[in-house]
């Protein structure tokens, strides 16, 4: 077998490349930083390619289909976020955030799930967040954006549920994970963080399962239960209370 993993080089895209080669997985290692690559690189057992590739730009994803063809899993991690209030942040930060949290999903997406259907098999996991089930106040495009990414793989699954295929599309709903991720969108949670290893490895093993939704840990399994009953001005107001930016 071989996956495709985008964002690889750190957190949760780097646990998962190295759990998936100890499973004997081939892998294709995608992110914009060679070196933090290589070095993931170092630490996979099976076969590897690593492709230095900014997927915020779209005609990239396409180049990156063609490049890479056909594969068994693809894993769409890609992604950052921003903190701020929403007139302050800067706009093409937010604007290349949109082409590589959504954009890049979407492409990817479409393009490989073409392939995955003429052979009737494949996984494709998409990396959401519980961000998207709620309100985001101070992180309000980055939420947008992992709203986007769960609609569109809700809408996915029925397709192929419908369609009787043999492919199974997960999405991967985390909370805030200890990763380089809240040092780059310059935020500061005050609620208790996973490590990007557990999140990694029981992201893969429900994949594997099929599972629909994945969504590690029981804290997050609560807020996404309560995202359903709870008013959405109440939800607001107690997200914008759970983080802080790290600089203001």
């Amino acid at each position: 077998m071989k996956a495709l993993i985008t964002g690889a080089s750190s957190g949760i895209g780097k646990e998962m490349a190295i759990y998936l080669s100890e499973q004997g997985i081939d892998l294709v290692l995608v992110a914009r930083e060679q070196d933090k690559l290589e070095e993931v690189q170092k630490q996979i057992k099976t076969k590897s390619e690593i492709i230095c590739m900014d997927l915020g730009d779209a005609e990239n994803c396409i180049n990156l289909y063609k490049q890479v063809g056909k594969v068994d899993i693809l894993i769409n991690n890609a992604g950052f976020g921003t903190c701020g209030d929403f007139t302050e942040t800067d706009l093409i930060t937010e604007l290349n955030m949109i082409s590589t949290n959504v954009c890049a999903v979407h492409t990817l997406t479409k393009l490989f799930l073409a392939d995955m259907k003429e052979n009737n098999s494949g996984y494709i996991l998409n990396v959401s967040s519980i961000a998207g089930f709620l309100p985001g106040p101070q992180m309000a495009t980055y939420h947008a954006t992992k709203a986007y990414v769960l609609k569109l793989t809700q809408s996915i699954y029925e397709e192929l549920k419908q369609g009787g295929y043999n492919i199974k599309i997960s999405c991967l709903c985390p909370g805030p994970i200890k990763t380089p991720f809240l040092e780059k969108a310059n935020v500061k949670f005050k609620t208790k963080l996973m490590t990007s290893k557990y999140v990694a490895e029981y992201a893969i093993d429900n994949m594997f399962k099929g599972k629909y939704m994945i969504i590690p840990g029981g804290n997050n399994k609560i807020i996404r239960f309560l995202s359903k009953i709870v008013p959405e001005k109440i939800a607001g107001k107690i997200v914008g209370k759970s983080l802080t930016k790290r600089n203001s």
